[in-house]
Order: structure tokens, then C-alpha cells, then sequence
């Protein structure tokens, strides 16, 4: 008989509470299929952290956890919750060099949410591809600028790191874990049985309420705001090196080198995150949201939400729409 699998989830006073709970009922979940089926356990799970005491979570529901295992024990999955404590956590040089020990002991690990940032701090994100909360996307990479940070997918597995986005992701991300183990017929069932989706559609982005463009700083905020109010009209070339007084070729250079994209790829953006505010605001139909952001069809539209979101405008208006 197969021995369990070891899953160890690190806490930290004011972590997420769902990022601990969440993946600690995905791997629970397929302990009890398992045992309703006369089936070995696959899971061994615990909730660790430094202190002897409750661990306090942000949302003031204290948690007992089991103590710090030696440096060096191995088990088969670290995993780091996230929260507000993670900055504390991953300034704290001696949970950082345990994490970067016990990494190194494991046969994978993954952080959840905002806990990238401590596995960050251990070196072990150096180099790789990395997901994290996408209001956190913009501070994890600069203050690891070895670490490849994307702002829009729920996960990323990168070799035997795994990361996800924030808070309910951690439930994407322990579902892809128990896929890569037992099987995609295991991880559907247990999917089924916490009534969410094995594989999310579409990406964190859908959730964004801001476009990275429009950060502070930007020498080309005024234009993305001119933009924002003139969608339906010619957003050509020679009308926006004519808004920002440069000539044509000096304003595709000098907005290529300040934003890393096309003139034309930031309109399609913009127009994307004006449509998805019509589209969970409103009742607007779609057509005329089409027509007023600029994509000239609906046709148009849908193919720049899909490219954008990975999702429908008549799905997005459906998961996230405020009308009754």
C-alpha cells in the first residue's frame, strides 16, 4: 500500500483564512472519496506555522497548527498560504531560511495568493514563471525582479513550483494538484463535490478593476484618459501622435518603449475594460455596448473579449453582471 502523500500548508499570523482552508478541503475532499470507495488515503495533510500559539488569520478565526517540522524533514508538498501577514512572514530571516530548507526537502511547493512573495524571499521564484493576486502583480516584480511575474492566469506551474492568484484560486490551484496525482476522473469528482469549476474559464484579469496603462507616473496617462472618453471615434495613428504633439514615428517609438505594446493593442484594452463595465453595470444591450466602446461590431467585440479575457461578453455579463 501506497503511503499518503505528505501535505504540509504553512500559515503565519493574519493569513488568509481561505487560502489555508480552501486547498486544506480539496485534499480532505479527496480523502473522504477515497474513504467512502474502501480506498487508501492519499492524502497525509497538516496546517503548520512558527508559533506554538493559535495562529490569528485576518479574518479573526484563530487556527491550530502543528509546529515547524525539523529542517530537512521531507514531505511530498509545501504550500505557503497568503494574506496580509505574508510581508511580515517574508521578513522574518528565520521562516525564511526554514521555507528555503524545506523547499528544498520536498518534492514540489506552491504558495497561494500573496504567499508567493514569502517563497519569493526564500529564491526559490527566481527565474520562473510566477502567479500571484493581480493587485499584488506590480509589487512582487518589483521587489523580486528575478522572478517572471504574470498578472492574468488563476495558476502557473513552472517545474516543481506551482503558484496561483488570490484567495479562491488556492482552490484552482490544489484541484490541479490532486489532478496531477490521482487523476482528472479524481479531481472532476472532488471538483463536483465542493460544486466548483475543475478548470476556472478565463484568467484573473476578468476580475481587474484597473488597466496596468493607467498607472500614476505614465507619461501617456492623459492620452489613455483622452482615449477612455473618445472610443467611438478614429483612434488612428496620426490622431494620437496628433493629441500628444509628437510626430507619428517619434510617438510609436517613444509609446512602445514606455508601455512594452501597440498603440492599437492599449485601445483594444481600453475598449475591453469600458465594454466590461457597461456589461456588469448596465443592461445595455450587447451590440450598442459594441458600438459605443468603439469595436464597430459585435462580431468585433466578442473576438477581443476572448482574446482579452478568455471569456464571452454575454458569459462575462452572466458571472459578474449587478443587474437583478
Amino acid at each position: 500500500m501506497n503511503a499518503p502523500r505528505t501535505i504540509r500548508i504553512l500559515a503565519f499570523p493574519n493569513v488568509q483564512v481561505l487560502d489555508v482552508t480552501g486547498p486544506l478541503q480539496v485534499f480532505a475532499s479527496a480523502n473522504d472519496l477515497a474513504r467512502a470507495q474502501g480506498l487508501p488515503l492519499p492524502y497525509a495533510v497538516s496546517v503548520i506555522a512558527a508559533q506554538r500559539e493559535p495562529v490569528m488569520s485576518s479574518a479573526g478565526l484563530a487556527l491550530v497548527a502543528e509546529p515547524l517540522p525539523a529542517p530537512g524533514t521531507p514531505c511530498d508538498t509545501l504550500l505557503i498560504a497568503g494574506g496580509w501577514g505574508t510581508y511580515a512572514a517574508s521578513e522574518d530571516p528565520t521562516l525564511v531560511a526554514w521555507v528555503r530548507q524545506q523547499a528544498g526537502c520536498a518534492r514540489r511547493v506552491a504558495s497561494v495568493c500573496t504567499g508567493a512573495f514569502l517563497l519569493a524571499a526564500s529564491g526559490w521564484l527566481d527565474g520562473r514563471r510566477v502567479a500571484t493576486h493581480w493587485t499584488r502583480c506590480e509589487q512582487l516584480a518589483a521587489q523580486y525582479p528575478r522572478v517572471q511575474v504574470e498578472p492574468n492566469p488563476i495558476f502557473i506551474n513552472d517545474g516543481p513550483v506551482w503558484t496561483s492568484a488570490g484567495v479562491t484560486a488556492g482552490i484552482d490551484l490544489s484541484l490541479a494538484l490532486v489532478e496531477a496525482d490521482l487523476g482528472r476522473p479524481v479531481a472532476l469528482e472532488v471538483a463536483r463535490h465542493l460544486v466548483v469549476f475543475l478548470k476556472r474559464p478565463g484568467g484573473q484579469s476578468q476580475f481587474s478593476a484597473t488597466l496596468s496603462l493607467q498607472k500614476s507616473g505614465s507619461r501617456f496617462g492623459d492620452l489613455h484618459a483622452w482615449i477612455a472618453e473618445h472610443l467611438a471615434q478614429d483612434l488612428s495613428i496620426p490622431i494620437l501622435a496628433q493629441q500628444t504633439g509628437m510626430s507619428e514615428r517619434s510617438f510609436v517609438r517613444h509609446y512602445r518603449a514606455e508601455t512594452g505594446q501597440t498603440p492599437a493593442r492599449a485601445i483594444e484594452q481600453i475598449r475591453v475594460e469600458s465594454a466590461r463595465r457597461l456589461l456588469g453595470d448596465t443592461a445595455m444591450p450587447i451590440k450598442r455596448i459594441a458600438a459605443r466602446c468603439g469595436f464597430g461590431s459585435e462580431e468585433t467585440l466578442r473576438r477581443s473579449f476572448l482574446r482579452a479575457l478568455s471569456v464571452t461578453p454575454q458569459a462575462y455579463r452572466e458571472r459578474f453582471s449587478a443587474q437583478p
